[in-house]
């Protein structure tokens, strides 16, 4: 199903003088669904209007300081957005001359992907560039793109955007679609293919993040088919830094641990697991008692199930030498 998010821009007004100035209009665009799909998601059609502001010199108008009122209310808003606006400000400081319509226009066009009010205000808080954003030129074209190109159902667009708000920061034609196409390459289709649980690989640079850890892998002894299929079987790994995560890791599973590649291919979920908090702690005590687990058996259960079955083993080993 394709749903197409088209933006127009708004009707030029006509009037007799020829020294008018037509304001960005700031309010949500009039997107049509395409003419194959009804789009069941909520409406982005807006209806605006904008007016004319006549002008008696040929300079064009520039921006000013907002008045001590508007400045207030826009202080006010934020604080409902629960947005620092100390922060807001001095990481956007073209956000003092933003009309607040402006700003609700943006919150609006969050709000109607589903993104909850409190959410929005974490994601300003987080990117405060959005705070001054388009909604024709910014967001709907990165909607647009994950529901068409990714084929993210609407329902997990909101879901794909919390789990990484950078999405919308992102720029489709230099990030997004690159990054997307070279996933698919690597195996991210069909089954495989991006959910809203691995969007997020979608803000990572091909050159600088993906291709160094996917080398680094290779580096250890895996080929490149088996680092491909254990990068679908665990996407999480193209998110792991090289220098605090597989270097260290890989380091204590094939120098203390003694163990081999090829489980480290079986149960690639490994790196997940913290070295400090888990894996060091869970494999000191098996050897201290002279036993041994697989990896799946040594750290995907919780510390109380590891602890019984660690009382287990030594409870067999008694019977056995009786």
């Amino acid at each position: 199903m394709i749903i197409r998010l088209q933006v127009f821009p708004p009707q030029a007004l006509t009037f007799q003088s020829t020294l008018c100035y037509f304001p960005k209009p700031t309010k949500n665009p009039n997107p049509k669904s395409h003419s194959k799909t009804k789009f069941n998601g909520p409406s982005f059609l807006q209806t605006h209007t904008t007016s004319a502001l006549h002008l008696t010199t040929t300079n064009p108008p520039q921006p000013t300081a907002d008045s001590g009122h508007r400045f207030r209310e826009k202080r006010l808003y934020l604080e409902t957005l629960q947005v620092n606006p100390a922060k807001a400000f001095e990481k956007n400081p073209d956000f003092r001359s933003t009309p607040i319509d402006s700003l609700k226009s943006v919150v609006k066009c969050l709000s109607s992907m589903g993104i909850e009010r409190c959410a929005v205000g974490r994601i300003f808080d987080m990117y405060p560039k959005l705070l001054t954003c388009d909604p024709y030129t910014d967001l709907y074209p990165i909607f647009d793109f994950l529901l068409n190109d990714v084929n993210i159902p609407f329902p997990d667009i909101r879901k794909s955007i919390i789990r990484c708000p950078r999405l919308l920061v992102c720029s489709v034609d230099d990030q997004l679609r690159p990054t997307l196409h070279f996933l698919e390459k690597l195996g991210f289709v069909g089954k495989n293919a991006i959910t809203c649980q691995t969007t997020l690989l979608l803000v990572s640079s091909v050159e600088a993040t993906l291709v160094p850890k996917l080398n680094y892998l290779q580096e250890l002894g895996f080929s490149y088919e088996e680092v491909t299929r254990m990068v679908l079987r665990s996407p999480g790994l193209l998110t792991f830094s090289i220098h605090n995560n597989f270097r260290p890791k890989a380091g204590y599973f094939l120098k203390e641990m003694k163990g081999d590649l090829a489980e480290l291919e079986r149960f690639p979920q490994y790196f997940s697991f913290s070295l400090e908090g888990k894996i060091k702690p869970r494999h000191r005590l098996l050897v201290e008692n002279g036993f041994s687990l697989s990896l799946p058996e040594m750290l995907k259960v919780s510390d109380g199930e590891f602890n019984v079955r660690l009382i287990e083993m030594r409870m067999q080993l008694i019977d056995e030498r009786q």
